[in-house]
Formats: C-alpha cells, structure tokens, sequence
C-alpha cells in the first residue's frame, strides 16, 4: 500500500508544461465544461511517449530479454540498445523508452525516489533478476544515446522507466497503468483548471512557426 501511495503522490502534479496539463489549460481557456476537458486531458496522456510511456518500457524490456541472449553481457546489451535506437528493433520508433526528460537533465527527482521502493519491492517479490537488467539499461542507455545521437547535456531515467516494472510487481494489470496515472494526475489538471477559470480568461492560442523549407507556389 505504501508504494502505490507512492506511485500515485508521484503522479499527482507536474507542472503546467506537461502534454494532458498543458491540453486542461487549454481546452479551459475555450470555455469548455469540466467533462469535455478531463476527457480531453486523458484523450493526450493515454499517448505512448506520455501517460503510456511506462508501458511501452515494460514492453521493451520483455522484447529485450527475448533477443538478448545474455543480458549481463554489457556488449550485447549495448548492441540491442544500439539497434532499437536505430530504429531496427522491438517497435521500430528509434526511441529507448523511459530514457530522458524535456526538462531533467542531471536526474529525475521523481524516479529517485520510485527507486527506493523498487529495490526493497524486487527483493520481496523475488525479481533481483529483472532488476538487474533494469538497472544494466539504466547504466548502458546514457552511453548508447550520447554516442549515436551526439546529446552530451546528460541523460537518465525519467518516472516511467520504473513506475511500470513496479505496477508489474504489484500484480496490476497492464491495462490499467495508464488509467492509475488519470487517477493520480486528475487532481493536478482540476488545480490547473480552477486556476485557469480564476485567470485573465483569455483563450490559449499558441503560435507556430514553420522551419521547414518549402516550394514556392507562383
């Protein structure tokens, strides 16, 4: 109980800038009713690269322990790494899932202190194994990233890279890893909203600028 009260303080609020808070901001800001912008809030968390992230990093591990013969071969663990960074392995999308964050560069605060319940967690539910790959990729897919795609600002482990491998361990269902991140983050897009409501009432309307080149059309 204590580790999925954890899990779910941990989900509560991140900020404004995040993917489904930034959307409560700014369906609000339209003048949508609550219901319209809580569906359209988990419409963007339900996405693989944010609220689903974590089970796209439970996925990839399952497809690693299937290629790799052995995972404490720190050479053929960074070859496999290597390949699904390219694109040539496990979903094809180039992206090693749980690895990085838009904002934390040094750490994610939020995976420091998931980590704690993980080790204690792994031990009583008899999978220091599967920790052991976890924690291998944690080591190896800084290297691997900063290597093949040149970023040396730094790179670790975001909330999703463990928030998935605990709910595992808890027996919850995939299916409902994404659903217990709603249930958590509700409470900070409500905040987010009611703020908006007592705001300057302007609507949000971002503005983009094209860097692609583009024909000329006479």
């Amino acid at each position: 109980a204590s580790v999925l009260d954890c899990a779910l303080m941990l989900h509560m609020e991140h900020g404004g800038g995040n993917n489904s808070t930034f959307t409560t901001r700014v369906v609000t800001s339209s003048g949508s009713d609550t219901y319209a912008t809580m569906a359209a809030a988990m419409s963007s968390l339900k996405g693989p690269r944010h609220g689903g992230a974590n089970i796209k990093v439970v996925e990839m591990m399952q497809n690693i322990r299937e290629n790799v013969k052995d995972p404490a071969d720190e050479e053929e663990l960074s070859y496999y790494l290597s390949k699904i960074l390219s694109g040539d392995a496990f979903d094809h999308k180039g992206l090693i899932y749980g690895m990085g964050h838009a904002i934390y560069a040094v750490s994610d605060p939020r995976e420091r202190i998931f980590r704690k319940f993980v080790e204690r967690l792994s031990e009583d539910k008899g999978r220091q194994e599967d920790l052991r790959l976890y924690e291998a990729i944690e080591k190896l897919a800084p290297q691997v990233i900063a290597a093949r795609r040149h970023i040396y600002k730094g790179v670790s482990p975001n909330v999703d890279f463990y928030s998935g491998f605990v709910y595992d361990m808890l027996e919850i269902p995939v299916e409902l890893f994404t659903p217990m991140f709603a249930i958590a983050r509700i409470t900070g897009w409500s905040a987010h909203r009611l703020e908006e409501l007592v705001g300057n009432g302007k609507i949000i309307r971002p503005a983009y600028e094209s860097v692609m080149e583009g024909r000329k059309i006479p």
